[in-house]
């Protein structure tokens, strides 16, 4: 017998979970602060990882759904200099392990397998309390409420669940994105067209970097990422798009007009995307009935492994529970002492913490090395 599972946040690790479990014939409810699918952009590609997002896909039986929206040339990488010399220009030759898509359609594969009603949308969780004997209710901003006996955190760095299981909450990690596009890039930005290629390129330095990926659409999406404390973007008036840009472009002044171009010329206002993380190795002690996946469970800066490793852990949750029907805590318990170590060795890179883009060593060479040295690892 299969206790009914609550989710909070139909994310895509959230959503994975409740298809793995639609799978086994447990039942599921998933609740979700937006108010619809489309009530917002699902952010840009994401790269699917062969050691973890395709097998949560394979786990959940969407693996044919993937293959059909996969980007083809979109794996091609290059590292550029700030003086737009390329230093690396890896093709996309259709071997490599990590295929490019669209975060917003691989979530729309995950909602299209679910039955009809399984997502709640419109449902944002103001607060969570313990009742007791492994029950908890989950209050609402509308001031409704729902009680389960088996609670899942889903809901990303700011969780509502993980008081549950945890005092720790997420601090600044030193650095941010700002966002921007340019679309018809070939067409209307052919130089920053031509610097980015046909798939992602990244330009670092000791403190900043510019991060560019196309898209689908012939759109680039740059990320342009700075070591900076909060106060010294507080600083900036982001509601004013053209000062916002000039102020964000000027900390790369001396860069080849190609690289910049990809700020200065973009078809979008500038968003910032602060980045928050857990402490490496967040953990907590079992607690009957409720538990973490993603961010939620062990949020980090971003590294590319993010949205990966909350499918995984939607897929080897759900995956646990099946196994043990009638046995909540076994599954649970299961789940959290994989995921734990699984979760903190993707955090590191080669012995050090992933992305520090602060680091002395953050240049063009310094980048090829670390991804030698990795591949060597492998």
């Amino acid at each position: 017998m299969h206790i009914p599972v609550t989710i909070i946040g139909a994310g895509l690790g959230g959503l994975v979970l409740a298809r793995v479990l639609h799978v086994h014939g447990i039942p599921v409810t998933v609740y979700e602060a937006e108010s619809s699918p489309s009530a917002r952009m699902q952010g840009g590609m994401l790269d699917i990882h062969d050691h973890n997002g395709q097998l949560a896909l394979k786990a959940a039986g969407l693996m044919d759904e993937f293959l059909a929206i996969v980007l083809e040339g979109r794996e091609a990488m290059r590292v550029l200099d700030r003086d737009g010399t390329v230093l690396l220009d890896e093709a996309d030759d259709g071997t490599g392990g990590r295929p490019e898509v669209q975060r917003g359609e691989l979530r729309q594969i995950l909602l299209d397998s679910l039955p009809t009603g399984t997502v709640t949308w419109g449902h944002r969780v103001s607060s969570t309390r313990a009742l007791g004997e492994g029950r908890y209710e989950v209050t609402f901003a509308d001031g409704t409420t729902a009680t389960t006996s088996l609670l899942v955190g889903a809901d990303g760095a700011w969780s509502r669940v993980r008081p549950l299981l945890s005092a720790t909450t997420p601090e600044y990690a030193g650095t941010s994105f700002v966002e921007t596009y340019l679309f018809d890039a070939d067409s209307r930005h052919p130089a920053a067209a031509k610097a980015v290629g046909g798939g992602s390129m990244i330009a670092p330095s000791p403190g900043k970097e510019i991060f560019a990926h196309r898209e689908s659409g012939d759109t680039l999406h740059t990320y342009v990422a700075l070591s900076k404390p909060q106060d010294w973007f507080a600083a900036i008036d982001f509601t004013d798009a053209a000062t916002a840009t000039a102020r964000i472009a000027a900390e790369f002044d001396g860069w080849a007009p190609e690289l910049t171009a990809l700020i200065t010329d973009g078809d979008t206002a500038p968003v910032l995307r602060p980045h928050y993380a857990l402490p490496t190795g967040h953990r907590w002690d079992r607690v009957p009935g409720v538990t973490l996946l993603g961010d939620a469970a062990h949020l980090t800066a971003p590294n590319g492994e993010g949205a990966n490793l909350a499918m995984l852990d939607g897929a080897e949750l759900g995956k646990a529970l099946a196994a043990h029907p009638g046995d909540v805590e076994a599954a649970l318990t299961e789940y959290e002492q994989a995921m734990f170590p699984r979760s903190a060795e993707a955090a590191t890179f080669g012995g050090a913490e992933v992305h520090r883009i602060d680091s002395d060593d953050n240049t063009a060479h310094g980048l090829i090395n670390k991804f030698n040295e990795y591949e060597k690892g492998r």
